[in-house]
């Protein structure tokens, strides 16, 4: 009777480890063939666009030199400054203060000057209302202009709209004058004839 019981294990045991081990190669090939489509995918996202990232790689160095003559050579316009500047800025816009607080810290250990970041920032809450998520590079593009010139000013703010005229007191009894509307000021102004 013993010998019946050793053997139904034993039998029992085969079927479970064959079992076992089918399942187990039919989720290794599942998985290593899942993982090399993922990586096929990523190196055709790499390699399909060679010229995108080489023009993208060229407008950062230009970016960089353009902030450096800018800022006249001074500590804001180290590489390594405007590289974290720009990166605390930018996480301080998106509310992302613990990451913006330890990019300040490396901002600081390189020597770079606090008072630009506050001066970029204050430049940048001036152009909340332009700043668009669905436009690419929106906010790259504010932080890089409030970085190189912190005094910068929005544009519609900057064109003054010509202040209401004073109303003459009209008579008691009559209609107050009508006043044309004002006429949208453009970015360029119109040659004197």
């Amino acid at each position: 009777m013993g010998r019946r019981v050793l053997q139904f294990k034993v039998s029992l045991l085969r079927h479970l480890a064959v079992s076992l081990l089918a399942v187990m190669l039919g989720t290794a090939g599942a998985l290593a063939q899942s993982g090399n489509d993922a990586h096929g995918q990523d190196q055709s996202k790499q390699q399909g666009n060679p010229a995108d990232a080489s023009k993208e790689n060229q407008r950062k160095a230009d970016e960089f030199t353009e902030a450096t003559q800018a800022l006249n050579g001074g500590p804001a316009g180290n590489p390594e400054c405007i590289w974290l500047g720009r990166r605390v800025v930018q996480l301080m816009y998106r509310d992302d203060l613990d990451t913006a607080f330890r990019h300040l810290d490396l901002y600081d250990r390189f020597g770079c000057p606090g008072g630009h970041v506050q001066a970029a920032f204050r430049c940048l809450t001036r152009f909340i209302a332009q700043i668009d998520d669905k436009v690419p590079n929106s906010l790259n593009n504010h932080v890089h202009a409030c970085w190189i010139n912190p005094d910068a000013r929005p544009q519609a703010a900057a064109a003054a709209t010509p202040a209401p005229s004073p109303v003459a007191a009209a008579p008691q009894g009559s209609a107050p004058a009508q006043q044309p509307a004002p006429q949208a000021s453009s970015s360029s102004p119109q040659p004197a004839k």
